[in-house]
């Protein structure tokens, strides 16, 4: 049986949709995260990454942010930024748990390809938890390869242990 791939729309994130973006952030690393790292450490990095002061910040820092829409319902976010080396760096690819598995990471993901090509990069990068094989695999059906491991203690006595991936673009 074939499976209708939705329509994905993405649209730029702006401050008055930060309400959003915490909520499809709560919903989405509650439902996935579990049994990669603690629920501690879940609740933590909710708070440290997406309240509403960080991500205002992040839009002050030039990162772009978006929504992305599926029959004008938020679905996910992502979110990049050029960095000054020539590479863009994806922050943060998200989707709501009944989304996954229709091939649309893959269309974010050429989405941001496409996005780093307009400014003029060379590669675009990323970390992801070393415990998630799931998006791990996802990044490499899409070009992306591990290009090193780096572990980064963010507080409140707990680490992001990653691969850093990356494709050219």
């Amino acid at each position: 049986m074939e499976v209708a791939i939705p329509m994905l729309h993405l649209r730029p994130a702006t401050l008055a949709d930060i309400a959003t973006l915490r909520v499809l952030a709560q919903e989405i690393w509650r439902a996935c995260y579990p049994g990669i790292i603690p629920a501690g450490q879940i609740e933590y990095m909710l708070g440290w990454m997406y309240s509403a002061e960080r991500i205002r910040s992040e839009f002050a820092d030039g990162v772009c942010w978006e929504i992305a829409e599926i029959a004008g319902a938020p679905a996910g976010f992502l979110a990049y930024a050029a960095e000054p080396d020539g590479r863009v760096k994806l922050h943060k690819l998200y989707l709501l748990p009944q989304h996954h598995g229709l091939g649309l990471s893959r269309q974010l993901l050429a989405h941001v390809a496409g996005k780093a090509r307009a400014l003029g990069a060379r590669e675009v990068w990323l970390q992801v938890n070393k415990r998630n094989p799931r998006a791990i695999a996802a990044y490499q059906r899409a070009g992306y390869r591990i290009a090193s491991e780096a572990t980064f203690d963010i507080g409140g006595g707990y680490v992001m242990d990653d691969f850093l991936m990356a494709c050219a673009v």
